[in-house]
């Protein structure tokens, strides 16, 4: 994370958090609206999980303002708005509203989005503590760019422990299953020797019923969407590690990485911003119309 070099003037400082503050709520405030609609539609269908899932979301988006405080950083709005946009997309249109079933590439694009989020997030932790005066180690463009890697990578494979610990200790179905219509294996060659088989499964009987009719094939009990989870996670992490390190090679002057990496604030922007939030809330209490305060 890098300080602004040159410090604007305070009267600019105070706009530019205004509209950050405004853009945020709106965002924030449209999003955290559909949840509650969610949660109240859930609550009327007595769909008990799905109350914790749209409760789960909402306190999911207070992370990011916690973050901020805690660490006296700004996270960029369009980064803010990512954050945000993937927590329902994930949370409630995939989840309650079925869209990793009933859309193609849903869980795909989410795993893209996660590793380039969780990249971001591990960049940043790490540049944190570079750009600080208190600490004496300082990492290379390439060495924090290989850690935002190493980061969203580690964060990915956890997540598939999770995902196939769930499924074996609850019954859940969170790696979801493919098709497999070919077996691979020198476990179907008779001699014994290592050389593989390849196998067409052209009928298939299981307790009596054809999967070759329905589902229409041999299921791989999640394989298939373990590796692909890992590898669209992959392509994410390896974006951002890019932007990563080229923003850190050119001292931040990159719009496109400024817009998605977080900056330390200065004692005095902290304090600015926190009046300006506090002014912004009061406004849309006395106006209705005040902009953003959904």
């Amino acid at each position: 994370m890098f300080k602004r070099k040159n410090k604007p003037a305070k009267a600019e400082i105070a706009v530019e958090t205004r509209r950050r503050v405004r853009r945020r709520l709106t965002i924030r405030g449209v999003l955290s609206f559909f949840i509650i609609l969610t949660f109240i539609r859930s609550a009327f269908m007595h769909r008990y999980e799905n109350m914790f899932v749209a409760l789960l979301a909402l306190i999911l988006f207070c992370v990011p303002v916690l973050i901020e405080r805690s660490l006296a950083i700004d996270i960029p709005p369009v980064m803010e708005g990512i954050i945000y946009c993937f927590i329902y997309a994930a949370e409630i249109l995939g989840e309650i509203n079925s869209f990793y079933t009933i859309i193609p590439g849903w869980d795909t694009m989410l795993h893209t989005i996660n590793g380039f989020l969780v990249a971001a997030v591990g960049f940043s932790l790490v540049d944190l503590f570079n750009r600080s005066e208190r600490f004496s180690f300082k990492l290379s463009p390439l060495f924090l760019a290989i850690v935002a890697f190493c980061f969203s990578m580690t964060v990915g494979v956890l997540w598939e422990f999770f995902e196939f610990g769930m499924d074996q200790f609850f019954g859940t179905d969170m790696q979801k299953d493919f098709l497999v219509h070919t077996v691979n294996s020198v476990s179907l060659n008779p001699t014994g020797l290592n050389t593989v088989v390849h196998e067409p499964i052209e009928s298939l009987i299981v307790n009596g019923k054809d999967w070759m009719q329905f589902p229409g094939g041999y299921l791989d009990i999640g394989l298939i969407d373990t590796m692909k989870d890992l590898l669209v996670n992959f392509v994410g992490a390896v974006i951002f590690s890019v932007i990563g390190f080229f923003y850190a090679k050119t001292r931040g002057r990159g719009k496109l990485a400024a817009s998605l990496i977080p900056i330390v604030l200065d004692p005095e922007d902290v304090e600015q911003q926190d009046k300006t939030e506090k002014t912004q809330k009061n406004t849309g209490d006395r106006e209705p119309d005040g902009g953003g305060s959904v």
